[in-house]
């Protein structure tokens, strides 16, 4: 199964936000090049917030070009072969966490956002990684600092997407 095949699945599968999930669906069948960075109409996306309940708190990343603290997250490539490996990937890649699990149950939320052109709309498909027990972040090249935050303390520096992310995600908890 293609990317994109199992985009489409994914969000036929995903049943909240129902606008915004047709609006995905209706992007991609549009682009057949929805799911790269190629596609100058907005592409797919794919980001997991790190959590770890054990200790309520979560790693956010402060973005190198954005200088917002952000969830990792990032572009599909072509070695991925789910929204949930691209996920997990760029959860891996950003945190420097190894043995991240997504949490179970698909997508935790959408959230499609603006960007500087050529590219114009990230259509951002959300999930939730665990952190493992005794989990060292190491801070990667996309980033200029990693922290965890408290769970109470991410309204305070993150942006509202940000902090619906972690809402649905400790609902899902």
């Amino acid at each position: 199964m293609s990317l994109y095949d199992d985009a489409v699945l994914v969000l036929k599968g995903y049943e909240d936000q129902p606008d915004l999930r047709q609006a995905y669906l209706d992007h991609l069948a549009a682009h057949p090049d929805g799911m790269w960075k190629a596609c100058h109409a907005g592409h797919l996306t794919a980001s997991a917030l790190v959590v770890d309940p054990s200790r309520g708190r979560v790693l956010l990343t402060l973005h190198r070009k954005l200088r917002m603290w952000l969830q990792m997250g990032g572009h599909c490539e072509p070695q991925d072969t789910s929204l949930e490996a691209a996920a997990l990937r760029e959860g891996t890649e950003e945190s420097g966490i190894p043995g991240l699990t997504l949490l179970a149950g698909g997508p935790v939320r959408l959230d499609r956002h603006p960007i500087p052109a050529p590219c114009n709309w990230h259509l951002d498909v959300q999930y939730a990684a665990l952190a493992p027990a005794g989990a060292a972040e190491a801070i990667s090249d996309e980033s200029l600092d990693l922290r965890w935050f408290a769970y109470d303390e991410v309204a305070d520096v993150a942006d509202e997407s940000v902090v619906r992310l972690l809402e649905a995600t400790r609902a899902r908890l």
